[in-house]
């Protein structure tokens, strides 16, 4: 599919992560210089099968943004290969160093753009490899389903933003961090902007019914899906409403209560 990314899924899958996460090699696989991009838990049969897939040529790690699943073995991996950690927000993990928007990181036959997309997170980036007009969306974009933008560090406005950036680009396959590739990338982006607004749509209209509060328009909203997926369903629309807050059109009454705007 692809002579420049490969990847591999941890054994972590769940009702958030999918199938599990997906860690991907980019690079010349006949070449000398690899980049590793979420190497995903800690996990140590997973991050045995990256080193092995990696064939003593992944020369530095890259991380989309620093939730468990996708950072928790970067770590580990580096350690064990003797290399760097490179991510938005690189606090708190030993000798990383921070990446910068518009940044490019090669490795062999490629060159990876480093494209801030705050919102799932308000460090999260993703990774444009310019040879292949593909993007490795990290959690900004799944295989399946649409990500959760969990208030408060997620960030609806932001990520909308974060969504339209991307329709500038010359997109062709997404690369997500859950679930199977993407091939037409521009039509997915579309969608997920398309999603957001019905979600949008609905949280006004149940406003407008007499609910006060996320988790009454979770209960009316999202009545088709799994139950325990209701928590994470909340922390957005949580980001929801404090978007429309910032926007004049709602008004906060209460730790959890809001009304329409007269």
């Amino acid at each position: 599919m692809s002579g420049l990314v490969r990847w591999l899924t941890a054994g972590n899958p769940s009702i958030y992560t999918l199938q599990g996460t997906n860690t991907y090699l980019v690079g010349d696989p006949e070449g000398r210089d690899l980049v590793c991009i979420d190497p995903g838990p800690h996990d140590a049969a997973h991050l045995a099968a990256v080193r092995d897939a990696g064939g003593g040529r992944i020369r530095q790690i890259l991380l989309t943004h620093r939730h468990p699943d996708h950072v928790a073995g970067a770590p580990a991996l580096a350690e064990t290969l003797g290399i760097g950690i490179s991510a938005a927000a690189p606090e708190g993990l030993t000798g990383a160093r921070p990446l910068a928007d518009g940044e490019i990181v090669r490795a062999s036959g490629a060159s990876l753009r480093v494209v801030a997309t705050p919102g799932h997170s308000s460090d999260h980036i993703c990774f444009y490899l310019e040879e292949e007009r593909a993007l490795l969306t990290g959690d900004h974009i799944l295989g399946w389903g649409t990500t959760v933008i969990p208030f408060p560090d997620g960030n609806l406005a932001a990520y909308m933003d974060s969504l339209k950036r991307l329709l500038r680009l010359d997109l062709g396959r997404l690369y997500p961090g859950h679930g199977p590739v993407i091939e037409d990338g521009r039509a997915k982006v579309e969608e997920y902007l398309a999603h957001r607004t019905d979600r949008e749509a609905q949280i006004l209209a149940g406003l407008a019914a007499g609910d006060g509060s996320a988790r009454e328009l979770v209960a009316r909203i999202y009545v088709d899906v799994d139950p325990r997926l209701h928590p994470a369903a909340e922390l957005s629309v949580l980001a929801h409403l404090t978007k429309l807050v910032a926007e004049g059109r709602l008004e906060q009454t209460g730790h959890d209560d809001y009304r329409l705007r007269r």
